[in-house]
């Protein structure tokens, strides 16, 4: 805790509250542990960790759920031709909770999710490998991810965001994982959130 102490002390003071929520998070297996100890360190030694320009930078995600948490809200990833989670850059933005509810919005149309009151829902490192985007290469880098949950109701319209994704769709829970076509991030991740939806009351 000492150690903690003393990175608080030096953390700049925007920086301070997601700091915070990151160190209150209890995780919920060892991955997120292991995940947790180095955006911990990260948002304590790197100032330009909010700045996709850093090799390690912070990202966030947004786990839409049906209020009966027997669906979740998926988009066909336009980079990683995938059914995937949304999600986004914190580009300089502190408040990723927000940012995560803006993407969400951005990237189907859904205007009126609301944030579970659980906070950070889970942690993740990611990797990402070298891509193409608006015709510049994007070399490999880290997503230092915090994910939030959230609730919408499926009647909201739903649309596109042509360069971002190509569909954007209710699913199974169950069935998010064999759309995946990202083997680690569906057996490992998507699994997760699933499984963590038994522990959360959405009031």
């Amino acid at each position: 805790m000492g150690h903690f102490k003393r990175s608080q002390a030096s953390i700049a003071a925007c920086v301070l509250p997601l700091y915070n929520d990151v160190l209150g998070y209890q995780p919920f297996n060892e991955q997120e542990e292991a995940d947790k100890r180095v955006i911990l360190a990260q948002l304590a030694s790197d100032p330009d960790c909010f700045d996709r320009s850093a090799l390690a930078h912070m990202a966030c995600s947004i786990w839409t759920i049906d209020p009966r948490k027997t669906r979740t809200l998926m988009v066909h990833h336009n980079i990683y031709d995938s059914w995937s989670w949304i999600g986004g850059h914190a580009d300089g933005e502190y408040d990723l909770a927000a940012v995560a509810l803006r993407e969400l919005e951005e990237e189907t149309g859904v205007a009126n999710a609301r944030l579970a009151d659980c906070g950070i829902y889970s942690l993740e490192v990611l990797t990402v490998d070298g891509h193409a985007k608006h015709g510049e290469y994007v070399s490999s880098h880290l997503h230092l991810n915090v994910t939030y949950l959230a609730i919408a109701s499926p009647d909201e319209p739903l649309r596109i965001k042509p360069d971002e994704n190509s569909g954007v769709k209710w699913v199974e829970l169950d069935n998010a994982i064999g759309l995946s076509t990202e083997p680690w991030i569906a057996e490992h991740i998507y699994r997760k959130l699933i499984d963590k939806l038994a522990t959360v009351n959405l009031g």
